[in-house]
């Protein structure tokens, strides 16, 4: 018979481990396309690869992220269970939404956005953390993840292609590149970790801090932060298994046509800005997004900047970018008015 206490918490948690499954299906590709394809690793090894490192990374290098999710844009004594559950379900809708039309959305955005509904519907929103630091980050790491990925493509990349050729087939005659092009996906994976099982963990953990009256110390939020993961962080892995192997597979329209070479360029410097931008400023930003700029600048060092913004269809990705959070903001601010209409929060 589970404690009256602690059964309270199961709503909540069931929503965010069914949300983490979903952060795991989508983060399978950037992580592990590019050894799959070259075939340095077997399919079924992936998710459990993949669920280790990211327990990993949310354990040495999520604390930041989870405090800024769990306090920083909504009081953590605002964290109730219903509250909690009403903004994990507006994350976990609006990744669904995302899902169906076949765009990878950043779970980190939503979040956010989710978060911000209820603050400023009880006008509680600490403003300066989100406009000062987070948004500002959502623009400029895009950005400087284009222009790194395109200086490399350009004067290091392309130059040792025209000398040499690493395609998947060929990439068996090189053990350096093969260890290479492993590491980089643990690495992304070990990145996804340190910030995207923070939109989960943080606000559960501030939630259960609030509910048993611990204490908002950072020894008690690292504590129940870290048995959150626990739970969740298995979750990532799960969803690896279960939804991860199509959209692996999928990929290789984006990331592994572009080689083995160029897509562990593109792991090395978005997992990089992802990692720095969770342990420096605790900011929850985009993989997705950080991934998509490095291939569009991989492609522009190759193919010239008319060629891939002529042809390219990003277009039905940054609607989506822009539509998704909006639409966690709206159901999370819809669903914490009639929660308060009810009287249950």
């Amino acid at each position: 018979m589970i404690d009256p206490v602690y059964s309270q918490f199961i709503l909540p948690l069931i929503i965010a481990i069914f949300l983490a499954i979903n952060m795991g299906g989508s983060g399978t590709a950037p992580s592990f396309s590019a050894a799959y394809g070259a075939n340095l690793i077997p399919r079924s090894l992936i998710p459990g690869l993949f669920g280790i490192m990211v327990f990993i990374g949310a354990i040495i290098a999520g604390k930041n992220v989870a405090i800024t999710l769990g306090s920083g844009i909504l009081p953590h004594e605002s964290m109730t269970i219903i509250l909690t559950s009403i903004i994990l379900l507006s994350v976990a809708l609006s990744l669904f939404f995302a899902n169906l039309l076949g765009v990878p959305q950043s779970t980190s955005q939503s979040t956010v956005f989710a978060l911000s509904g209820p603050a400023m519907y009880f006008n509680i929103l600490k403003s300066d953390k989100l406009f000062l630091e987070i948004i500002p980050a959502w623009f400029i790491l895009p950005v400087l993840s284009f222009a790194l990925t395109y200086v490399v493509g350009k004067y290091i990349y392309t130059p040792m292609k025209k000398r040499s050729t690493f395609e998947f087939d060929t990439l068996r005659n090189h053990p350096g590149l093969q260890a290479l092009v492993l590491i980089s996906s643990l690495y992304v994976a070990f990145s996804i970790g340190a910030n995207n099982v923070a939109n989960a963990s943080g606000p559960i953990a501030s939630m259960v801090i609030n509910e048993l009256d611990l204490g908002q110390s950072e020894q008690n939020f690292v504590l129940i932060m870290v048995l959150s993961i626990l739970v969740i962080a298995p979750a990532f892995g799960i969803g690896s298994s279960l939804l991860g192997t199509k959209v692996v597979r999928a990929s290789g329209k984006e990331i592994v046509e572009f080689g083995p070479l160029s897509a562990t360029v593109i792991s090395f410097i978005t997992a990089t800005l992802l990692l720095s931008v969770s342990v420096i400023k605790g900011i929850p930003a985009s993989l997705v997004q950080l991934n998509t700029a490095a291939i569009l600048a991989i492609g522009c060092a190759k193919l010239g900047w008319k060629e891939i913004f002529s042809k390219s269809t990003v277009k039905k990705f940054w609607i989506i970018w822009i539509i998704a959070p909006i639409l966690s903001f709206v159901l999370s601010i819809t669903m914490t008015w009639i929660a308060d209409k009810m009287g249950v929060l």
